[in-house]
């Protein structure tokens, strides 16, 4: 267990070897909460609702089947421009 002292305004920091478990960065969000006499503080990864889409269930799937595809050379491409490239997927009716 690691001792940590509350210095001024209440700051505390969290040392090196729980950052390094929890792999927490400047930057990153954390919770706290009383939890019977424990102050619990718990890592909290912010998605922007602009990019939660990428991180759903459903998404991942199909970026691991992408990912399965390309390493499988199941892929349309490299193209040297959009008309080559435009004509390629109509010819493979995708």
């Amino acid at each position: 267990m690691e001792l940590i002292k509350v210095r001024r305004n209440f700051q505390v920091t969290i040392p090196l070897e729980l950052r390094g478990k929890l792999k927490l960065a400047v930057g990153d969000y954390v919770e706290a909460e009383v939890e019977d006499d424990k102050i619990v503080i718990r890592p909290v990864k912010l998605v922007h609702p602009g990019q939660e889409y990428f991180f759903s269930k459903e998404w991942q799937e199909k970026e691991a089947e992408a990912d399965r595809d390309i390493a499988g050379g199941d892929v349309l491409g490299p193209f040297d421009s959009t008309k080559t490239a435009i004509k390629a997927l109509k010819e493979a009716k995708v």
